[in-house]
Parts: C-alpha cells; structure tokens; sequence
C-alpha cells in the first residue's frame, strides 16, 4: 500500500511477467489508483548499474563513445555497466568498469549521486562515482563490446551537453553534479 502527500492509496493488485530478458524484465502491474479503478501500468525491472567519472591528472574526464542500438548512432558516455546481481557493491561494479572500459584503475571512488534513469516505467537506479588518481592498466572489453576513449576538458562536455552532442541522462545529470560538487 502506498500513499501520497494527502493519504490518497495505491496498491498493487497483481504483478504479471511479461518477458524475462537478459539485462531487464518486463512486468504488468494491475494498481488500484486513489478513486478506486484499476489501470494497468507497465514495468522494466532492472538489477541496477554504477558509473564513475573518471578524472585525469590535470582535470580532463575520460569519457567511452560506443555504439546504442536504440539511437541507432554512437553515443558519448561516462563508462558505466550493470551491476553482476543486485546485491552488488556499486563501487565495485563503478571500478570494474573504469577498468574494462578505459583500461584505467583507481583506489580512490567517491560517490557523487544515485539515479533513477526513468521513473515512469523503470526502476533502475545508477549509482554514480568520481575516480582520480587513476593509474594505467589495461582495458578489458566484453565480447560484444567496442568503444573509443576519448578525453575532454570539463567545460567542453558542459558545452557539449548545452549544443545537444552530450544527450545521455546518466552522463548529463554525471557531468552537472560534478561540476557544481567541485566547484567547475
């Protein structure tokens, strides 16, 4: 049962899986609203991510361009990946990813924000990390992987957000909260 700012109730009536994939599950939830009728609403089941913004030496951001099938185009991003199970540490899967996806490493995550990517219809929360002194190492991409590392000042992705080259949420909310937290 859950309630609203005035005691108005929602309240599950039925979950139905609709689909069990390999990154996400796809629900139908029967909800009975506040004046009583039922709606259907569906749900994209996610098992979570982390992200980490990785800070060079002299403050550039490494940043991945790959490839996302549902733009049909490449895409600029801060590396990120699914967490292996939910009960995953973030920080681990964040520091994984720096890895395998820059083929550098840190000893020092900091947490900067958690998100939820879109709240309508699904849960999945990213946890969002900054890595600096980072150190090389090698890069270890999955199977169906291919990106390029490109590196950037701050205040070209901020333009880049502004003009519309930077569209990805996780990267844009990533990016902002970096920014205003240090102070850039």
């Amino acid at each position: 049962m859950y309630k609203n700012d005035e005691g108005k109730r929602y309240r599950r009536i039925k979950r139905e899986l609709i689909h069990k994939g390999a990154l996400v599950d796809f629900y139908k939830d029967t909800m009975q609203v506040p004046n009583g009728h039922t709606a259907e609403w569906d749900l994209v089941s996610h098992k979570g991510a982390a992200a980490v913004i990785p800070v060079t030496g002299n403050g550039n951001i490494i940043m991945v361009r790959q490839y996302r099938n549902p733009l049909e185009d490449f895409d600029l991003e801060i590396p990120a990946g699914s967490l292996d199970s939910p009960s995953e540490d973030p920080k681990l899967c964040a520091a994984r990813e720096l890895e395998e996806e820059t083929g550098c490493k840190s000893s020092h995550l900091e947490h900067l924000i958690d998100i939820y990517t879109t709240v309508a219809f699904c849960d999945e929360k990213i946890s969002i990390y900054v890595a600096d002194h980072l150190e090389k190492s090698a890069q270890n991409l999955d199977e169906d992987e291919y990106l390029e590392v490109e590196v950037y000042p701050y205040e070209k992705l901020v333009e880049m957000i502004l003009d519309g080259r930077i569209k990805d949420g996780k990267t844009v909310s990533a990016l902002l909260a970096y920014g205003r937290k240090y102070g850039r």
